[in-house]
């Protein structure tokens, strides 16, 4: 999955079981673990998929030069043993090595890739869709004999296979996956990429593992989160950079209940009032512990998340993978007693309505006469996140330039100054038009002498 990042991968995945579960049609995957993926790369394949993707040779000269003549020792107790070459295999910490190995395995597998979502590649990561186990099983041993041919091996205990029940009509089948002769075990829950996937397609597990993945992050930074001389401001800075993040990972994804969000909820005001040195018992509540450290609810800051991610998904092009899942036709069946499980969509719907939000409000190119201020960038979030917008003119009398006087500001247009830098830092995918595009000393120096 080139030029995706995980988050993506995790989307897909949780996107393609909903589709799964509304139509209650079983899923079989299997989520495929390589050996030493970095260690096994054959030094000649890795040159000939550098030539098949057309990169220069004056880049693969250099790349070989990294790893001509290239030794190592092993230090052990008893001393460091002698140099011995190394011929095969990537270098272990580079940051090249992870795009020069994805490289080589979209080169060894082009011919059986299928279109995402039925196969889903993220560096060494795979995962292998199907509607059954037989078919499960083709598709793995063409996989098999597509790499191990290459010097590769598939990890027969890592690699683990999955079956979604989502039929209520229970079909008895015979076969096992397997890899060779080596049956797969099967599991019920499955970490992929960070996010635990479940297989029922609830979302319960993740959200305990965000949990103790906050509390792992807190514990590692109590040092300075307990401290008393650290002012509790700073502390409230630190938890929001080092400990949040921890917890709304992969938030984007998910289906969101109340129970959830209370959980994620509750969880967070205990490290809070750790951080404060308060207890329920001292009857302060929630908003004043807040408000005192500095820190939003977490709540609000995942329905942020799950809006910057909606626009992201909505400004990609319409044939990209993100978007296709959304219009994947399943069997149509006769929906069942009881509520239908809550969706990805339908949580973002609800954000949207509560936020006041239309995706009919927006177009290709938004016009607002406003300061270059909270206002200004509330709105425009708000808009991006919604919309395919990526170009907005903004009228501001805000914009000031240095060097002139307050009157002389007064009497020219507008500026696009030091504001819209910072709207390019805060928004880096949007494209800005500050009153019509005085940029410069020269432009303003033009305009005071015509005038």
């Amino acid at each position: 999955m080139p030029g995706r990042s995980t988050m993506e991968a995790i989307y897909l995945l949780r996107r393609v079981m909903e589709q799964y579960r509304m139509a209650q049609q079983d899923l079989h995957l299997i989520f495929i673990d390589l050996e030493k993926a970095y260690d096994r790369v054959p030094r000649e394949i890795l040159w000939k998929a550098l030539e098949k993707k057309g990169v220069r040779v004056a880049y693969i000269r250099a790349i070989q030069d990294m790893y001509d003549r290239v030794s190592t020792s092993v230090r052990t107790q008893g001393g460091e043993s002698d140099d011995f070459p190394i011929t095969i295999g990537l270098h272990q910490g580079s940051t090249l090595s992870p795009y020069l190995f994805t490289l080589i395995l979209d080169v060894l597998t082009e011919q059986i890739q299928e279109i995402a979502p039925r196969c889903m590649l993220f560096a060494d990561d795979i995962v292998l869709l199907g509607e059954s186990r037989e078919e499960l099983n083709e598709r793995l041993e063409t996989w098999r004999r597509a790499l191990e041919t290459h010097g590769f091996r598939l990890s027969r205990s890592k690699s683990e296979y999955m079956e979604c029940k989502f039929n209520k009509r229970r079909r008895v089948s015979n076969s096992e996956v397997k890899i060779g002769d080596h049956i797969i075990p099967q599991v019920t829950r499955f970490k992929y990429l960070g996010s635990v996937i479940q297989d029922d397609g609830e979302i319960e597990g993740d959200v305990n593992h965000r949990i103790q993945a906050g509390w792992m992050k807190w514990r590692k930074a109590s040092g300075v989160l307990c401290d008393a001389k650290v002012p509790i401001k700073l502390k409230g800075k630190f938890y929001r950079t080092a400990v949040r993040p921890a917890i709304l990972y992969g938030t984007e994804c998910w289906a969101v209940k109340s129970q959830h969000e209370n959980k994620v909820g509750v969880a967070e005001m205990r490290m809070l009032r750790w951080m404060c040195v308060k207890t329920r018992q001292d009857k302060i509540r929630n908003e004043a512990i807040r408000e005192r450290v500095g820190v939003t609810p977490i709540v609000e800051k995942m329905v942020e998340n799950r809006l910057r991610w909606f626009g992201h998904v909505e400004r990609r092009p319409v044939d990209s993978v993100v978007r296709r899942v959304d219009q994947m036709e399943r069997r149509q069946t006769i929906r069942g007693r009881g509520r239908p499980k809550k969706t990805i969509r339908e949580v973002i719907k609800k954000d949207l309505e509560i936020n006041g939000l239309d995706r009919s409000m927006v177009g290709d190119t938004i016009g607002l006469k406003d300061g270059i201020g909270n206002t200004c960038c509330d709105f425009i979030y708000k808009v991006s996140s919604l919309s395919p917008a990526k170009h907005f003119v903004i009228h501001s009398r805000k914009a000031l330039l240095k060097g002139l006087s307050p009157a002389e500001n007064r009497s020219i247009p507008p500026l696009k100054y030091e504001y819209f830098y910072g709207l390019l830092r805060d928004f880096p995918d949007l494209s800005f038009t500050i009153n019509g595009g005085i940029a410069s000393i020269d432009e303003v120096s033009c305009y005071l002498i015509v005038h």
